[in-house]
Parts: C-alpha cells; sequence; structure tokens
C-alpha cells in the first residue's frame, strides 16, 4: 500500500473546452493492466467541453451546480448533484455548466489498450446548440 502525491490542478486547453475547466486527478493506473482513470473537473458558468467521445465509456458523477450533458441527435440531459450518467463506448457527447453557475463532476473512465486513444476529440460545440441545450427542459 502507498499514499499517492496530490497531483496539481491542471486547467483544461481551449483546444478541447469552451470556457474555463480545470481538473483534479484522483486516480490513474499504478500497476501493468489497470486501465481506471478518475479526476474531479470543475466548470466555470458557461465553460463545456467540445464534442467527444471515449473508447471504453465514462461515467460522469454530478457533485456540485447542474450538469448538461448533450448528444449528437439533439438530447439533453440536465443532471444535479448526486446524479450519475453514463455514456456508452463510442457515443459522441459533450457536458459543461449552465450559463449562470459553477458545476463540478466527477469523471470515471478507463484507458483504451493505448491511452492515448481513450478519448476521441473532435469539433468544440456550438454557440446556439449549447443555448438551444441550456433552455431545454429535461
Amino acid at each position: 500500500m502507498k499514499q499517492l502525491p496530490q497531483a496539481s490542478t491542471v486547467k483544461n486547453p481551449p483546444e478541447q473546452f469552451t470556457g474555463d475547466v480545470w481538473v483534479d486527478p484522483i486516480a490513474a493506473p499504478q500497476e501493468p493492466g489497470q486501465r481506471m482513470v478518475a479526476a474531479r473537473v470543475r466548470f466555470a458558468p458557461g465553460a463545456r467541453t467540445a464534442w467527444h467521445s471515449h473508447a471504453n465509456g465514462q461515467t460522469l458523477h454530478i457533485t456540485d451546480g447542474v450538469a448538461l450533458i448533450g448528444t449528437r441527435d439533439g438530447g439533453v440531459i440536465r443532471a444535479t448533484p448526486g446524479q450519475t450518467i453514463y455514456t456508452p463506448p463510442g457515443e459522441e457527447h459533450w457536458h459543461g455548466a449552465t450559463p449562470d453557475r459553477f458545476m463540478e463532476h466527477l469523471a470515471l473512465l478507463e484507458n483504451a489498450d493505448a491511452p492515448a486513444t481513450t478519448t476521441t476529440w473532435r469539433e468544440h460545440v456550438a454557440d446556439d446548440d449549447y443555448a438551444r441545450a441550456h433552455t431545454t427542459e429535461g
């Protein structure tokens, strides 16, 4: 058993996010064959990811604020603290905060065989699509 050093907070890159988003790593593989990755992710009001998918899916557990999770077919899930959302492998989606408050979630996923292919990033979410998402009841 070992206590892991606390990782520094990192601001996520603008190529993959709109607005200010910070990540605090929680868990990463420690031994060969392990794949689990976990992080606390905080979104400033109006911030969101670009469209993306995960090779092995992703689980989001909302801890603060209201999360918006959008799908390519225009569907939007609004999730509040204590709720958990699962996105299956390969499903393109985005997630972020509402325009008026911060949002925080735990992001849980498993690395792909080649960790660099765990997440496939696409284009930014259009402002019109985001505007529709946060005005849609869901």
